[in-house]
């Protein structure tokens, strides 16, 4: 599935400046920066909860913000892109 994983960390304090870095290391870790706070993430379940539950870890619920949009498919239907940045089809050939 496809997940949009989407946070805003409190920055005002040093704290919240590390906790945005861990925060998006962890996205990092499972998916591609489509935009600063917002990746696409292609996981299966066990994925998907593992990176729920190591984000809710990082973030501070009284200050921070953290949504997961999970994408049926066909998903490709449901999304438009506009720009110059390009996802990465993560089903297609991989050139090297």
């Amino acid at each position: 599935m496809l997940v949009i994983v989407t946070y805003d960390v409190s920055t005002e304090s040093k704290e919240g400046r590390r906790r945005l870095r861990r925060v998006a290391k962890t996205c990092e870790r499972m998916g591609q920066r489509v935009q600063k706070s917002v990746f696409e993430c292609q996981l299966d379940e066990t994925q998907f909860e593992a990176l729920e539950r190591d984000l809710l870890e990082e973030i501070n619920l009284a200050e921070d913000n953290l949504r997961f949009y999970r994408l049926t498919e066909p998903y490709q239907m449901k999304i438009k892109q506009y720009g110059t940045f390009r996802s990465i089809d993560f089903a297609g050939a991989l050139v090297v």
